[in-house]
């Protein structure tokens, strides 16, 4: 562990008695210091290494501590009026983000150049890259990590997770579509390339099912290139048969595929998912 982690491990563990570890202004600019490197992108909570999610746990730790070394306060932006411990991100122009009135982010968040934020919310620890669209009233929740080219529909909701610290957030890689009204959340993930469909709930224990041959390819899970909608499977209960939520794998895109509307379009519509 660098020297940076030690301190801010040692000042999660103190508790509340973590002023006798740093006085409080050398806690602050401590952790400050951390949050500024993930608002810059320098730093993420969790990335993928050898194709597997790694979480940076101390990093986790310094979201955490900025919890709890900050007051609450007022912030007033334009008419409105926030009482909250955490500042908002500001100099999106200069960072080459686009911002639709209504659409906030916390600091701490990093928002690559090309984002586009319609009305629309991400939290601290998330990291959303390049030219990715949060469309209206869209969610991206704590420590969430949203890759390049991705569109995350109206209303979609990216599930966050701070505690425990090892818990590994929502992943959605680089040139996926999640379609409006979509739930991924509890460290679920979706694979580069692929299109998830209108109000699709993922979890990390979803079945993810290959629909031409029944067989479960996973859980929590959405593969690489994979056009995928809500799904149910039956299941015997002591009541009765009940109908449970899955993920159904419909095809795979073949490389290039991926951003073709038209070809997606009309596999949807011969499964009678649009009009």
């Amino acid at each position: 562990m660098t020297e940076i982690e030690k301190q801010i491990t040692q000042l999660y563990e103190a508790g509340d008695d973590w002023r006798d570890v740093l006085d409080r202004s050398d806690a602050h600019e401590l952790v400050r210091s951390v949050i500024g490197r993930l608002d810059r992108g320098e730093i993420r909570v969790a990335e993928i290494r050898d194709g597997e999610v790694v979480v940076n746990e101390w990093v986790k730790l310094a979201i955490l501590m900025w919890f709890r070394v900050n007051d609450m306060t007022t912030i007033e932006a334009g008419p409105f009026e926030y009482v909250d411990k955490l500042p908002l991100k500001h100099d999106f122009g200069a960072a080459g983000v686009r911002v639709v009135p209504g659409a906030s982010a916390r600091f701490g968040a990093y928002l690559a150049p090309g984002v586009v934020m319609m009305p629309s919310y991400v939290n601290i620890g998330a990291y959303v890259d390049r030219g990715t669209m949060v469309d209206t009233w869209a969610t991206v929740a704590s420590c969430a990590q949203i890759g390049a080219n991705v569109h995350l529909s109206g209303g979609v909701g990216i599930g966050g997770v701070l505690e425990p610290p090892q818990a590994k957030p929502v992943v959605v890689e680089d040139d996926c579509f999640i379609g409006s009204r979509c739930m991924i959340v509890n460290g679920a993930r979706v694979r580069a390339g692929a299109k998830v469909g209108a109000g699709v709930i993922l979890t990390d224990t979803t079945p993810v099912i290959d629909a031409e041959t029944g067989a479960e390819v996973g859980r929590g899970v959405i593969p690489e290139r994979a056009i995928v909608v809500q799904g149910t499977r039956l299941k015997e209960f002591g009541g009765g048969t009940f109908g449970l939520p899955c993920a159904l794998i419909l095809r795979y895109l073949a490389p290039g595929e991926e951003h073709d509307k038209l070809k997606l379009n009309a596999l949807l519509r011969e499964h009678g998912i649009v009009s």
